[in-house]
């Protein structure tokens, strides 16, 4: 299909790659690109089921005002379905989280609210919590809402056994950022494709549910203090200071066979190894879930299949230490290269780019 009614009917049907050069012989690996969805994440499935939830159930009502706490990707997938539906939305972000994302979804139309680093996530969500309980707003509460598991049920998973049909899907590879990605697509793995062993990473820095140690939460599920395993770390969009009570659900449910933890530096390394080698562009925690991956395979039989999701592109991380290296003026190579032949050799000489 390629005609739709609305920008917001081209979520899903993300693209599984075969990795060709970085896969270990012998090993079939493939990864699912949610760079693809319309606004460049897998939150973009999120943001559509939990507002499409709302409506449904009457719990948000024509005009009125969405709320939520964000490291960025769910507030850009939301700020698209609502400008697209036509609600008002305001998000709450930490201000440690790439500056691209909030000017994103202000361009987007939204009002984006900043927290101090130091609160970390659990600040972000109270403070989104407070505003909507004092202005009537709808929050959305993407790690305890269980239209955003769903979501992933009826979409992610449903597209990879179609993609998996008839084939072998030795292990299914996430991180986490709500749980949502992890217990929709978990639970119905669990049930279509028993034999399939699902594997979660997360931050070497922040190795909560490695920890084994609850998280403590409100009545309303909310976490009620930042988790003592948490440390700041830096693959943003990936475990907010508290373990999401998706998350939760899923480990309790025991569909996690495996846990890995990532570095930072490994996370980074592997986003660019996936641009330099395979030309796939993500971000960090891209980068973090395909290292994961590559740790997999490492103990894997041979002509084992793994899948590893990518949850979004690279190019919401140009203001952080992920591009921190990428000089936008020629280095010594270029200039070089300039030189060697005699259109604008003295711009380059001088370390002037050319004129554009």
């Amino acid at each position: 299909m390629t005609r739709f009614s609305s920008i917001l009917e081209t979520v899903g049907n993300t693209p599984v790659v075969r990795i060709n050069k970085l896969a270990p012989a012998g090993i079939d690996l493939f990864v699912k690109i949610e760079a693809f969805n319309p606004l460049g994440s897998v939150k973009d499935r999120l943001a559509l089921g939990v507002i499409e939830d709302a409506e449904r159930t009457g719990a948000l009502k024509p005009g009125q005002t969405v709320i939520e706490a964000t490291s960025g990707n769910t507030g850009i997938g939301l700020a698209m379905v609502c400008a697209a539906k036509g609600y008002p939305l305001v998000v709450t972000m930490a201000e440690s989280f790439s500056v691209e994302r909030r000017r994103l979804m202000r361009f987007l139309g939204a009002k984006v609210i900043l927290t101090p680093a130091s609160a970390g996530g659990t600040g972000m969500v109270q403070k989104a919590i407070e505003l909507a309980e004092a202005h009537g707003w709808f929050l959305t509460r993407q790690f305890e809402n269980e239209a955003n598991a769903d979501m992933h049920s009826r979409t992610t998973a449903k597209e990879i056994l179609a993609d998996f049909a008839g084939q072998r899907l030795d292990y299914w590879v996430t991180g986490f950022g709500t749980g949502g990605t992890l217990k929709g697509v978990g639970r119905v793995l669990a049930k279509e494709r028993p034999e399939t062993k699902i594997v979660l990473a997360e931050p070497a820095d922040a190795p909560m549910v490695t920890s084994g140690t609850k998280q403590e939460r409100n009545a309303d599920d909310s976490p009620a203090s930042r988790h003592p395993a948490w440390k700041p770390h830096p693959i943003q969009g990936w475990s907010p200071d508290f373990i999401p009570k998706l998350t939760g659900d899923a480990v309790d449910a025991g569909l996690v066979d495996r846990v890995i933890t990532v570095a930072g530096a490994d996370a980074m390394r592997s986003s660019r190894e996936l641009a330099q080698r395979e030309g796939i562009l993500v971000g960090t925690s891209a980068g973090a879930s395909f290292f994961a991956a590559l740790q997999v395979s490492k103990d894997a039989q041979k002509g084992s299949t793994i899948l590893c999701m990518l949850p979004d592109t690279g190019e919401r991380y140009l203001s952080t230490p992920l591009f921190g290296d990428i000089l936008p003026d020629m280095n010594d190579e270029e200039r070089t290269i300039a030189q060697s032949t005699p259109t604008f050799a003295d711009a380059a000489v001088a370390g002037v780019s050319p004129p554009r």
